[in-house]
């Protein structure tokens, strides 16, 4: 995982420290620390705002501030399986679970049309959570491949 000052050092490059310190009313050296590693000895930077979600994450257990980041930025957070539990799942099993949900998410889709061929707000979350669970399995499984857990 890339460091938090490295992905700010990137997210700030483009605007320039400058204008990012001008438009948060913080100072350019402030700025500048957050983008310079931490914790070493010869280490001069402070911790960033990306640090302190971790954090609160960290402390809380609570993936709420995490989820929000992400539907600030048009996006939703995907959870992955923990590497203990995808290693007592077999390969086959692993699968097999990916399509019993799409197959899950399909049904809900099919019920919210065949009800009065409309989806409302009830029926959305419904189809919301199912699609969160896909996604949450297989990039679960993505992720187990990547790590090798499958060979």
């Amino acid at each position: 995982m890339e460091p938090s000052h490295e992905v700010l050092k990137k997210s700030v490059s483009d605007l320039g420290v400058k204008s990012v310190a001008s438009d948060l009313g913080l100072s350019t050296s402030l700025i500048y620390k957050w983008c310079q590693p931490t914790g070493a000895e010869d280490a001069s930077g402070a911790e960033n705002p990306l640090d302190r979600l971790a954090r609160i994450y960290e402390l809380t257990g609570d993936r709420g501030p995490v989820k929000w980041l992400c539907q600030h930025a048009d996006g939703y957070f995907v959870e992955n399986v923990p590497p203990a539990e995808i290693n007592k799942i077999p390969l086959l099993h692993m699968t097999r679970r990916i399509v019993r949900e799409f197959s899950d998410l399909l049904d809900v889709l099919t019920e919210s049309i065949e009800n009065d061929g409309k989806i409302d707000p009830e029926e959305s979350q419904k189809i919301r959570r199912e699609w969160e669970e896909l996604k949450s399995s297989a990039e679960s499984f993505v992720s187990s491949c990547e790590k090798g857990l499958y060979r």
